[in-house]
């Protein structure tokens, strides 16, 4: 499969001739649609399977993803977030850079991918160096896919030790309903928000148009990542924390679905997602990148963007 999108070249003289409707935010520009044969996706993981094939109950693996979702569907309500966001975003758990928030996914493993077993650093580096290589000037996005995933320490036990069901997964609005385009949807109703009237409608607890900022998504990495980067005042551009906070909200970027809730912010910083996830996907691989070799440019990136030590 050929992902077709377009490289951003920067050049003053033709950034001062561009619309405000065509850039993104802080300056940097919204991709567009392009032929190119810039990443070239895989039709299969390294186990065979097509990726985020969740049907083949077959395998044992298979079945312990399923089994995950159903923990997941039912534990996260909206009360759950609520106490999850006031528990952890008192950032009180450890303080440290964000390399060393990168080795420490050296003891991480998450369940819930169907098409990786390696450690987390790994995927971090093969999707920021994959990024890199075809975008070579967005180094902001080149730090957000390395960092995209950081929020799985959540995991350890210093920082509680939450169930995987509380910290990976696709990810979806709590506090209205479950769309039927989140992955094993059938073990919603046995969540106590799906039979709560305020929750269990289209809307529900929100307005429509009102900005997926303004909207609860279910617990775990991906939120936790989000408040750690904005509570230690990072640099980088809205659109990176979009990526980190929605990279697992795969019934938004692959079904289509929750777009009642976004606004004009969410629609523009949704390409720049589009973009990142061909990356977070397809770049899963067995073939490692030597950390020491790139370790001293994503620390360049990392001074750039981020405080020598960040609250977690």
């Amino acid at each position: 499969m050929t992902v077709l999108v377009e490289h951003y070249v920067s050049d003053s003289r033709i950034e001062e001739k561009k619309t405000k409707e065509e850039r993104g935010d802080g300056g940097f520009m919204v991709p567009k649609s392009k032929e190119t044969d810039e990443f070239d996706a895989p039709d299969i993981n390294f186990l065979g399977h097509s990726f985020r094939d969740y049907e083949n109950g077959e395998s044992e693996r298979q079945q312990g993803v399923e089994e995950f979702y159903r923990m997941q569907h039912i534990h996260q309500t909206y009360d759950f977030v609520k106490d999850m966001r006031k528990e952890y975003g008192k950032l009180n758990k450890m303080e440290m850079s964000i390399w060393e928030c990168c080795e420490q996914l050296n003891n991480v493993v998450d369940e819930s991918d169907p098409d990786l077993d390696e450690p987390q650093i790994q995927h971090l580096l093969q999707t920021a160096e994959a990024i890199r290589k075809d975008y070579p000037n967005e180094d902001w996005l080149h730090l957000t896919a390395l960092i995209h995933d950081l929020g799985k320490v959540l995991l350890l036990p210093e920082f509680g030790g939450l169930p995987q069901w509380a910290v990976v997964g696709d990810t979806f609005p709590v506090g209205c309903t479950f769309d039927p385009a989140n992955i094993h949807h059938k073990y919603f109703k046995e969540n106590p928000d799906n039979n709560t009237p305020k929750y269990n409608t289209k809307n529900g607890v929100y307005s429509e148009g009102c900005g997926l900022d303004n909207v609860l998504m279910s617990w775990g990495h991906d939120d936790y990542m989000y408040l750690v980067a904005k509570e230690n005042g990072t640099t980088l551009p809205h659109a990176g924390l979009f990526i980190i906070r929605y990279h697992s909200f795969y019934p938004l970027h692959k079904a289509g679905t929750y777009t009642h809730l976004m606004n004009d912010e969410d629609r523009e910083d949704l390409k720049w997602l589009h973009v990142f996830n061909k990356y977070d996907l397809y770049s899963k691989s067995k073939v490692h990148v030597d950390v020491e070799q790139v370790k001293p440019y994503y620390i360049s990136l990392i001074n750039k963007y981020f405080p020598a030590k960040l609250k977690w």
